[in-house]
């Protein structure tokens, strides 16, 4: 039994039972003080700061019911005792104006990771998050880097603080701080230090007054204080003589920053992956037959064998992404043959008419020239002639769906005897001038026999639900670049069962082929005109 908690003029609050100390908690882990009713105090403590982040059990909240009746804490009917003790704990605790006071105080500031809008205070030791519902405490101490990342063309600057241990909330752990802030935004300000601190302890690290940038002014502080280094963006350029390229990460669009020690994601889910912890990186092409032709993916596998792939970077990004990889001695890997290139690996052109070995590759296994029935599964649009390639997700697919059954040689019977088909230009769809219009599609014969399908169409037929169900809310384009990636890592063994279906179904259309275009004489015995199946 607890006969009594006093507050020790050490900004202590003791516990005694029989006169004995049990123990105590310092003040300055308070973050908030709630009244519950008229009796009830419930103290919550800073478990979201870096000190508890490695804890795994941390005190959280201690509620105190003091009756009317307690005589350490005299109060009156407008103020109860418990609101006596309350007011004694914020007086005393790090909580609202109690505790240090602060040097600096940027109000206002939108922070991406933990998300929200904080008062941001720089004390002598820590800095302090208050928000509206969050209220985070870090110390300096736990400051490993500071980032100043600029958006090109966007008026905002990030400021990351990476952490080591990092802050929690909950059980969601974060170890980076991501702020954003106005790139024109400037300030004129001066520090509550008192002029001895500074001639001695921060002499050369900090200045009375600041008068500049937001972010460059709030990073010059904040280095002073907690004595961390700063990074900027180093040589990298994209084609936009930006200092990031715009990508996407687990289904999220953000910036990808090539800094000279690291890659840096953001802004979430905030990403630092470091030079030296990295295995190898690909290049990784969009499927033929997507939206997507003129992007590409980077996959960067790191020496723990995690994987992150950053998708959907514009391809005119390409050179300026491999020149800067290379350039600082990083493996790149040829995605098919999973090994080190010796050359610029080559990604898919914009010319129509390029020959696509993925793709011819998909069309030999699916039967050849004789295929020419679509497999409704796949295609995306049926009066552009599309083929069944066209989600596949191939690594070394064009980007364009008129790769497939346009471009063969032409096998169809000519409409009239008096036309004149031209044979330089057989293979081609328009002029150059793009003036001629489209073919008509011919009509196809509903008795002709359904065309062989792949190994790969097997296996996307098996594995397209798991993949919806995997993915909620999958787009139907990203649903053919999963299967592809997935099929593109499985062994011979894995791929043997849907090799033998489609060879055993490549041997049926081949007889059914066979019998439609040689139909023999049919006998009517049952009344029936039509001897097709």
């Amino acid at each position: 039994m607890l006969d009594s908690a006093p507050l020790s003029a050490a900004n202590m609050l003791a516990f005694l039972v029989g006169n004995k100390q049990a123990f105590e908690i310092s003040l300055a882990d308070v973050s908030q003080t709630q009244l519950q009713g008229k009796n009830d105090v419930l103290l919550e403590f800073h478990v979201d700061d870096t000190t508890g982040a490695n804890e795994k059990d941390s005190l959280m909240e201690i509620s105190f019911h003091i009756p009317n009746s307690n005589t350490q804490f005299v109060g009156d009917e407008n103020r109860p005792p418990a609101q006596v003790f309350r007011d004694k704990i914020m007086s005393m605790a790090d909580v609202g104006a109690g505790g240090e006071e602060a040097v600096v105080t940027f109000d206002g500031i939108a922070i991406l990771t933990p998300r929200g809008r904080y008062n941001v205070e720089l004390h002598l030791s820590f800095l302090r998050l208050q928000g509206q519902a969050n209220d985070f405490k870090i110390q300096y101490s736990s400051v490993v880097r500071i980032f100043l990342l600029p958006k090109h063309n966007q008026p905002h600057t990030l400021v990351v603080i990476t952490l080591d241990p990092p802050i929690r909330k909950g059980q969601t752990l974060y170890p980076h701080i991501v702020l954003q802030f106005e790139t024109d935004n400037v300030v004129d300000l001066s520090l509550a230090l008192s002029e001895d601190l500074l001639n001695t302890k921060y002499k050369e690290r900090l200045l009375m007054g600041y008068k500049g940038l937001i972010h460059d002014i709030f990073t010059q502080i904040l280095r002073g204080l907690s004595g961390s280094k700063v990074t900027k963006p180093g040589k990298f350029r994209s084609s936009q003589d930006g200092y990031a390229v715009k990508s996407s990460l687990k289904a999220e669009d953000g910036l990808l920053y090539p800094l000279e020690k690291s890659f840096f994601f953001l802004p979430k889910p905030p990403t630092l992956i470091l030079h030296e912890e990295i295995d190898y990186v690909e290049f990784e092409r969009h499927a033929a037959g997507t939206a997507n032709m003129h992007y590409f993916d980077l996959l960067i596998r790191l020496k723990t064998e995690q994987e992150h792939l950053f998708r959907n970077i514009q391809r005119n990004e390409y050179h300026n992404l491999f020149d800067f990889i290379s350039g600082k001695g990083l493996k790149i890997m040829n995605l098919n043959e999973a090994r080190a290139t010796e050359g610029v690996p080559v990604l898919p052109d914009d010319d129509d008419d390029a020959v696509d070995p993925h793709l011819e590759r998909i069309k030999n296994e699916a039967g050849g020239d004789d295929s020419d029935e679509e497999d409704e599964d796949f295609v995306l649009d049926k009066d552009d002639g599309g083929s069944p390639t066209d989600d596949s997700g191939g690594d070394e697919s064009d980007a364009s769906g008129s790769g497939g059954e346009e471009e063969k040689p032409a096998k169809k019977k000519p409409k009239k005897e008096g036309t004149v088909s031209k044979p330089s230009t057989s293979r081609k769809k328009t002029d150059d001038d793009g003036s001629k219009k489209k073919k008509q599609k011919k009509k196809k014969d509903p008795n002709a026999p359904k065309r062989a399908i792949s190994a790969f169409m097997y296996f996307s037929q098996s594995e397209r639900e798991n993949v919806k169900k995997s993915n909620p809310g999958i787009a139907f384009t990203e649903v053919g670049r999963v299967l592809g990636e997935r099929w593109n890592k499985l062994s011979a063994e894995e791929k043997e069962p849907f090799e033998a279906m489609a060879k055993a179904d490549k041997k049926r259309y081949s007889e059914q082929i066979s019998d439609y275009k040689n139909p023999q004489p049919t006998v009517v015995d049952s009344g029936n005109e039509s001897g097709s199946s």
